[in-house]
């Protein structure tokens, strides 16, 4: 209300050199009204609740998993039996064999070791960094892209150009970012195929777990880089007016509007999220198929004919190859992450993400049903290294909630000016505190702006926002004592939300059992019916040991002619059993 209030005649310094001018604090009033419908006291709230919802999903899939497990008879699957070693290392073994024929003892196990796969570790290492590199790389030049094309709408003589230059900038990188986000992903995953195949893992699993735990590292700074950058440090490296930081060359780093950079944040994750789940998760997933079928099928008459005769399995077999499910695994944990990590500053992502998700479950029944072969069934106890996935991301999206709320969002500032500095213990007179004055005077050579009667009057003090000492103090422009006290708010609520969610989190993991009750009671009855079976035979056998040891000793007058009896000297004993020591009676020999 007070920054949409045409009464407050707030005066605000240029968002660029010579081109901008100076402009009210009222024109972005609707961007504070947008901001306000996610930046309120509620975020909190439901941060608390999706986090504890992020554990409550862990604790749900385990349960769900262990009954799996016990219908489809897998409780007693050992690791050993999914283990199998892979071609590529037999052969390398078999060449590692031929040259150390002469040196290497014949009893000796010839096996790769960690020196033989230190070049490919070394690459491995080098190729993650380069490719993590060129992310950030990216990012970079999509800031650099918003500087500039602001600034470009900003000195444009068409009056169309100037209208809502924030919005127009902020959406159209955003769908750059998209753009990028998906081209590069297909390369993260080309060069994560191409290091873990070049480190040789041993067997099948431990393939897969590496190349499914470089695919997430590579995709994950792909997809969250430029989130990150919105949340946690654009706005935070600016300067001030008069001495503000600049990148290559005369590029001057770009600020958060004044009701924050929540809002921004929300755009680029909203077009991330949706453009991700529309074009790669259910138009390329369908698309492609699709297109490579039609492709197959264009041929020429003969082989037609051909078709014709040919039998359902013979048809199934000139589908698209099943190229396994890791795909469908990394899309939903980029989602899961999504909806987890940022959502104090996306509240919708959790309805994205379910409506998304029953779209996607039609459209890869059909692809896994018309498009793709069927695949070859293959046991597993659990989902493997993919859990690991979802806990650690559940874990992390409690810190980086805490992170959105104390620095991203005003929350913090606002609780710290209600209960400090407010006269009357209101928000009234909050947006003139997070205002400091600049003296236009002060302004460096060549950075004034180039029309500074914009507004139809002379200025001569403009504000920013931040926290800093006014012009006629003793150390102008310095932090002021303002800022500290904000900065040690936001870190005292970053451990104290982080602990009491985690704590909240481990309550509920702890409350919830692993396993449902009435699995673990069938086990139990499974176990003790087994116990009684194999006692039931060792009786068995045990009186089928005696009768025959009976027959033995005494022999049928009808089967042998009678002897005459005589005490021997020494008498055998037969004992059973240790268990039946004590109520054994002994044997004689006749």
């Amino acid at each position: 209300m007070e920054i949409c209030d045409p009464r407050n005649n707030i005066t605000m310094c240029p968002l660029c050199d010579r081109a901008c001018s100076y402009w009210k604090l009222r024109s972005a009033c609707g961007t504070a009204r947008a901001s306000h419908l996610f930046d309120n006291p509620a975020t909190v709230f439901f941060s608390i609740f999706m986090a504890l919802w992020a554990v409550l999903f862990m604790e749900h899939w385990k349960r769900r998993q262990m009954r799996l497990n016990y219908v489809w008879d897998l409780t007693n699957f050992g690791e050993e039996e999914e283990d199998h070693n892979r071609a590529e290392y037999e052969f390398r073994v078999m060449q590692k064999t031929m040259r150390q024929e002469h040196s290497t003892p014949k009893d000796e196990k010839v096996k790769l070791t960690c020196t033989d796969r230190l070049p490919a570790y070394v690459t491995t290492v080098v190729m993650m960094c380069f490719m993590i590199a060129v992310t950030f790389t990216i990012v970079f030049g999509v800031i650099l892209y918003r500087i500039s094309i602001k600034a470009a709408l900003h000195i444009s003589a068409f009056p169309a150009a100037g209208y809502n230059v924030r919005a127009t900038v902020k959406t159209t990188a955003a769908i750059i970012n998209l753009i990028v986000i998906i081209i590069m992903d297909e390369v993260y995953a080309a060069v994560a195929r191409w290091l873990s195949t070049m480190e040789v893992p041993k067997t099948d699993k431990s393939y897969e777990e590496r190349l499914i735990f470089k695919t997430f590292i590579l995709k994950f700074c792909n997809a969250f880089t430029p989130i990150v950058y919105l949340a946690f440090f654009r706005g935070r490296l600016v300067g001030r007016p008069g001495n503000y930081l600049y990148v290559v060359g005369s590029y001057r780093m770009e600020e958060c509007a004044h009701a924050g950079c929540l809002m921004e944040l929300c755009i680029q994750l909203c077009i991330t999220m949706l453009g991700k789940q529309l074009i790669q998760n259910n138009l390329f997933e369908v698309g492609i198929p699709k297109l490579k079928k039609l492709f197959r099928k264009r041929k020429t008459v003969l082989e037609e004919e051909v078709n014709k005769t040919l039998q359902r399995h013979e048809k199934d077999h000139m589908l698209g190859p099943f190229i396994g499910l890791s795909p469908e695994y990394m899309e939903m944990i980029i989602q899961f992450g999504m909806v987890t990590l940022f959502v104090a500053s996306f509240p919708l992502a959790p309805l994205f993400a379910l409506l998304n998700n029953i779209i996607e479950i039609r459209l890869d029944a059909k692809k896994f049903v018309m498009e793709l072969r069927r695949p070859i069934a293959g046991q597993a106890k659990d989902i493997g290294i993919w859990y690991n996935l979802l806990r650690g991301l559940s874990k992390v999206a409690v810190i980086v909630n805490a992170f959105v709320i104390a620095f991203t969002s005003d929350f913090i500032p606002r609780m710290v000016y209600q209960y400090m500095y407010s006269l009357d213990g209101t928000m009234h007179g909050f947006i003139n505190h997070t205002l400091s004055y600049f003296q236009v005077s002060d302004f460096q050579p060549g950075t004034d702006p180039l029309q500074p009667m914009h507004l139809g009057y002379k200025v001569d003090i403009c504000r920013y926002k931040d926290y800093r000492e006014p012009p006629s103090s003793s150390t102008p422009y310095e932090l002021s004592k303002e800022f500290w006290a904000i900065l040690a708010a936001r870190l005292a609520f970053v451990v104290v939300f982080q602990n009491v969610v985690m704590l909240m989190s481990d309550f509920v993991d702890w409350l919830i059992p692993d396993i449902p009750k009435d699995i673990s009671l069938q086990i139990h009855k499974e176990k003790i019916l087994m116990v009684e079976l194999f006692m039931k035979e060792e009786q068995g056998k045990r009186l089928a040991a005696r009768d025959n040891l009976n027959q033995d000793n005494y022999p049928s007058p009808s089967s042998s002619p009678s002897q005459p009896r005589s005490r021997p000297a020494t008498h055998a004993v037969v004992w059973e059993s240790k268990e039946e020591e004590a109520n054994a009676a002994p044997v004689y020999e006749p």
